[in-house]
């Protein structure tokens, strides 16, 4: 089994900076494809952008290539987020998942993944 927990959202002005942070706990070292999905008010979750267990090649969404970067530090069993120059439309609840399976082409669709996190707040004014 695996435990994902978020941790570093918080509220910030447009233009501003966050960085998130998931540390996995069971069997992460098992999990393939990290990936960051968001979920706006009124709105689908959406893949925001995905790793290897490697690192290698991380995917992005288009809404924010460009401005995020997913990293992955394995020996402390944790996937960043680096998120700069926020906007408005940034605000969502941001998750952590996590699958065995590569990321591949399908490391968006959140029905593939087998954990998730509870999430954490990203408000952006």
């Amino acid at each position: 089994d695996v435990q994902l927990v978020e941790s570093g959202g918080g509220s910030v002005q447009a233009g501003g900076s966050l960085r998130l942070a998931c540390a996995a706990s069971g069997s992460a070292a098992s999990m393939a494809c990290m990936t960051w999905f968001r979920r706006a008010p009124g709105k689908q979750r959406e893949g925001v952008a995905a790793i290897y267990h490697s690192g290698w090649e991380p995917w992005y969404s288009e809404a924010v290539k460009g401005r995020f970067s997913i990293s992955r530090d394995n020996a402390k069993n944790t996937v960043y987020l680096q998120m700069n120059s926020l906007q408005p439309e940034d605000t969502a609840m941001h998750y952590c998942a996590a699958r065995a399976a590569s990321c591949a082409l399908t490391w968006a669709r959140d029905d593939l993944y087998n954990y998730w996190g509870r999430g954490t707040q990203v408000t952006v004014s």
